[in-house]
């Protein structure tokens, strides 16, 4: 990882500095149920989604961690009806256009990662601009899941890696969790610490799989949209509560 926290700012007192997660992962869920409790269309839900993402990325710049992953939209989200869909692609790049002087001057780092090629081809052209106007900056690494799906990411590690073994590249003996994890869509960063959930669902959807393996993970009722600094504060307390043995007694 490239990401170096900044100075800590506002930072409550009863979190430890040092026990702090150095990787947050999110799976935003419940704007559509937000929304529909506000008497408003699902889109106005994913609106306001983006300004909690907003405000939890400044929270976790201020409260220096290291990196933030947000899943925002999944191979299986193509079902969802068309205007929903075609919105979403609107909204990212609203959103990247708009936002991309701003994530500059607080020094975030941006990334996407998951299928990208299949997006639209004028998103796929933000979302290069952005990556390659954040490439230097090391405050926080927002990494941005689109068009993402675990098995998927899973799958075209290993085929590149067969590949390599066919071509007389690589030998079998030489594979290993190290040498996969390069062949990630996530290579450069670290696996998440901490794991969040909104809305109460208690699954991962098909989300870093391989990464999330010993990450903890919190799951709380609150809607993604109400999802304030408060919010993340208890979800690091609640994480701070925890013993991490990584599988050792």
């Amino acid at each position: 990882m490239t990401a170096k926290p900044t100075l800590l700012r506002d930072l409550p007192a009863d979190l430890d500095v040092k026990r702090l997660p150095r990787h947050v992962a999110v799976i935003m869920d419940g704007n559509g149920r937000w929304a529909k409790q506000q008497g408003l269309p699902r889109i106005m839900g994913h609106r306001h989604g983006v300004d909690t993402l907003k405000e939890l990325l400044r929270c976790c710049k201020d409260w220096g961690i290291e990196a933030l992953t947000a899943y925002a939209f999944s191979t299986e989200n193509w079902g969802r009806p068309l205007a929903e869909v075609e919105f979403l692609m609107t909204l990212f790049e609203r959103v990247l256009r708009r936002e991309l002087k701003e994530l500059i001057s607080e020094g975030v780092q941006i990334h996407f990662v998951g299928d990208l090629g299949s997006l639209p081809e004028s998103l796929q052209e933000e979302i290069e601009r952005a990556m390659s106007a954040t490439r230097h900056n090391q405050t926080i690494r927002f990494t941005v899941a689109t068009n993402y799906g675990g098995r998927r990411e899973i799958l075209q590690a290993c085929r590149a890696i067969a590949e390599q073994v066919e071509k007389g590249q690589l030998q079998v003996v030489d594979i290993d969790e190290a040498l996969f994890e390069r062949h990630l869509y996530t290579a450069g960063t670290c696996d998440p610490d901490l794991l969040i959930r909104t809305s109460g669902e208690m699954r991962v959807s098909n989300f870093l799989l391989w990464q999330v393996a010993y990450s903890e993970i919190y799951v709380t009722e609150t809607l993604w949209p109400n999802f304030d600094r408060q919010e993340f504060h208890r979800a690091l307390s609640d994480y701070q509560q925890r013993h991490r043995r990584f599988g050792l007694v």
